[in-house]
This record gives C-alpha cells, structure tokens and sequence, in this order.
C-alpha cells in the first residue's frame, strides 16, 4: 500500500466521504486487494493534506459499509469480498446483455417490443396502425386528462387479496419507465446506492446513473433475487431503494415464489429499503 493515494477529484459531498467512495471502488476494482492493510490514518491524512479526524470518520464508514475491520494497534484491513454465484443466464451463449441471441421465431419474446428477429416488429406495427385509424387525435395528441376510470383500472390492477388502493393513490404516468424514474427522482437524491439485479431492466439503471444514483448489484439464482445477498448488499452498501420485476421479469422470465417475496420484504424493512416493482405482468399470478 506504500504507492496508492485514493483519487479525490470525482464525487460530491464532504471529503471524508468522497475518500471512503474512493476507498471502496479501488477494493472493487481489486486496486486494494482483500486483506490489505490500509495506512495508518495519520499517514493518509498527511498524504492528501487533511486532519486526522476526517481520513478516521472514512475508515469508520467503510467499516459500517462492511468493507474494511480494524483492531487498536494492528491497523485496519481489507475484508474480503462476497463472491458472486455462477449465474445460468450470464453464461448461457444465446444471451447477450439483457438479450437474446437468435430466438425461435413464432415465440413471444419479453425482452424487445419489436423484437424484428421473430416477426413480432410487424404484429406491432398492425396492432399501431389500426389504432391509429379507429383513434386518430388519441395517438396524435398528448394526454392532458385522466378520467376517473384509468384511476378505477388502476386500483383493480393492483388490488390483492384483501388489499386495494384508494383511487386517491393512484398516480398515471405516461409510460412504466417514466414512472419508475419520477419514483427514483423524488425518492433519492443524487450519491444514493439504487439494487438491481444483475440481469434486469438496464434502461432504467442506465437512467439512474444520469441523475447521479449509484448502482448496487445482487445476484439471482434459477428461483430469482438472492434474499441473502439482497441483504448483504443491504448491510455494506445502505441502498435506498431496489428495483425488480417479481413476476416474468425481463429478461429472465422468472417469478418470484411467495416465499422469496416474503424473505425479500423482510430484508427491505429492516434496512428501510423502498421497493419499486415493475408491475407490467403482475396479473399472471
């Protein structure tokens, strides 16, 4: 460790904070390998010309962060990191990024609204075509209104079991990804760590990144989203929020069983986590 100097020249906030930051994507990059012995705060402190007290409140937050341990008179050392699960989908040939490769045609795929490999782009475009000639100023026009039976649709799409939204709850969007980065938007504030999964909706975490949210990731096995790591990400990280698709979620298709989504829940209140579900194909279940 006698050559690294943290880089302090991107990020916001106070410094001890941006040196924690910096702290932590040098271990995530693997610049600071698992068990290394970070400088003594003193040194560090001369070494980027601060006090003392700010390179120790950084040591104290990656410790809450789970990140680094220290012990009065050995020093503070690196932990080491949790491996992340082989991933089925992540390996599978046929998948690139949140697509895949060569699909079947006569198949319904989830993960492209046009999806022109299939001749799904030609459905759509018959579908939008004859909505655009039996509703012509509706497609042409922007929505101005609502009228009280979108808010209706909207209680009786998320009413389960004994539950259901007043219509006072109801807020309309123009569009799923609109709504999920208004929720993003007014939720957070710019530094805060959004969960995703690894494989997901990239176009709202790439979103999130553009208004200055972090991203935190969190393994999936063939049963969907790793409660266990949901909350070891929950612990070193302290997200704000998570993302997910419990039921068919894109690209995967997976849903979550009850149980996941009980285990999952548990998590999100004990580390005051807001969950945003990406309800598009809740009623399936």
């Amino acid at each position: 460790m006698t050559n690294w100097l943290p880089d302090l020249t991107s990020g916001s906030g106070p410094l001890y904070q941006r040196l924690a930051d910096s702290i932590e994507t040098d271990i995530d990059r693997g610049v600071i390998d698992a068990g290394a012995k970070l400088p003594p705060q003193r040194d560090l402190a001369y070494d980027i010309g601060t006090t003392v007290g700010t390179v120790g409140r950084a040591y104290q937050l990656l410790r809450e962060r789970g990140l680094v341990s220290g012990e009065v008179g050995r020093g503070t050392y690196v932990l080491g990191r949790h491996e992340t699960k082989t991933d089925l989908l992540a390996s599978d040939p046929h998948v690139e990024g949140t697509r895949y490769i060569d699909a079947p045609r006569g198949k319904l795929r989830f993960d492209s609204t046009a999806a022109p490999d299939i001749g799904q782009g030609d459905i759509v475009a018959d579908v939008l075509s004859r909505t655009a000639q039996d509703h012509p100023y509706e497609i042409s026009s922007y929505t101005r209104d609502f009228p009280d039976r979108w808010f209706e649709a909207g209680c009786s799409w998320l009413s389960r079991n004994s539950f259901r939204p007043s219509p006072d709850g109801i807020v309309p969007t123009l569009g799923t990804h609109a709504a999920v980065m208004a929720t993003i938007a007014a939720l957070t504030t710019p530094g805060d760590y959004i969960v995703f999964e690894h494989l997901t909706y990239s176009q709202i975490s790439r979103s999130a990144g553009l208004i200055g949210r972090r991203t935190a990731l969190v393994t999936s096995d063939e049963e969907g989203l790793d409660p266990e790591d949901f909350e070891r990400v929950c612990a070193q990280k302290h997200p704000k929020m998570m993302f997910l698709m419990p039921t068919a979620k894109n690209p995967t298709l997976v849903t979550l069983s009850a149980a996941r989504r009980e285990a999952i829940a548990r998590v999100a209140r004990e580390y005051n986590v807001v969950l945003i579900e990406d309800d598009l194909y809740g009623d399936l279940t």
